[in-house]
């Protein structure tokens, strides 16, 4: 949908979801689209779409509720992986040991064509993580970075203070939205190898990825996280 020149833009937008409100297209409790989908809807930037609810808020139409989502826990505690995932497991009380696995450039077509990147090149980031009191498996996580000019010389430099947040923050490469899927995967012989567990044994199994402002894919992670720790946890 095209927006006319004139008015604000988030105006027009408050104005046509405040008009499918009043109609009935829309009743109460129903949920509006996603950002994503009112970005594409409306042609406008994300900004421009958090203006317009933030408007059609302001006059009455819709609630909002900050954090709503799901997000990992470690111990029954929230682990917020936006300050890095080293530092959220600390905060969140797992005293954890890091070894990395891999550092290296790898070629993934199939990877690339899903996260719609031309390159298929990207820097493979696997590390493990262990209690470092008794050394029993806390988690593995294969982290995959589409290979860009701010991040060609990582292989050879390694990760900035031992620290993948870290890394892209120091390369301008700033999250700010994205998506996960959760499910369970039985552990391989190697990654059961890697654990130190039997192959089979069940793990909470996490793909996230993230992408810039402008939509440009950043980090795309599996996760295999030892459920006998984590959990997912929901809010609505």
């Amino acid at each position: 949908m095209q927006l006319t020149p004139g008015t604000g833009k988030p105006e027009q937008i408050a104005t046509v979801l405040e008009r499918e409100i009043r109609s009935g297209m829309l009743g109460f409790g129903d949920r509006l689209q996603s950002e994503n989908e009112l970005v594409q809807r409306f042609s406008v930037s994300r900004n421009t779409v958090r203006k317009g609810l933030e408007e059609l808020s302001n006059r009455g139409l819709i609630t909002t509720k900050v954090g709503i989502g799901s997000f990992v826990t470690f111990d029954g505690m929230p682990v917020d992986d936006a300050i890095g995932w080293s530092r959220a497991l600390a905060n969140a009380g797992a005293n954890a040991e890091t070894r990395t696995l891999r550092l290296e450039i790898i070629e993934d077509a199939e990877l690339a064509a899903k996260l719609g990147v031309e390159n298929p090149s990207f820097i493979a980031v696997d590390r493990v993580r262990t209690n470092a009191d008794d050394g029993h498996a806390i988690s593995i996580e294969r982290s995959r970075l589409p290979l860009s000019p701010e991040l060609e010389d990582v292989p050879l430099r390694g990760l900035r203070e031992g620290s993948l947040h870290q890394t892209l923050r120091g390369a301008g490469l700033v999250p700010d939205h994205g998506e996960e899927w959760v499910d369970i995967e039985m552990l391989s012989a190697a990654d059961a190898a890697i654990l130190d567990c039997a192959p089979g044994t069940p793990f909470l199994r996490t793909r996230r990825l993230t992408r810039a402002a402008d939509g440009r894919a950043i980090e795309f992670v599996t996760s295999l996280l030892n459920p006998a720790h984590f959990a997912l946890h929901l809010e609505f």
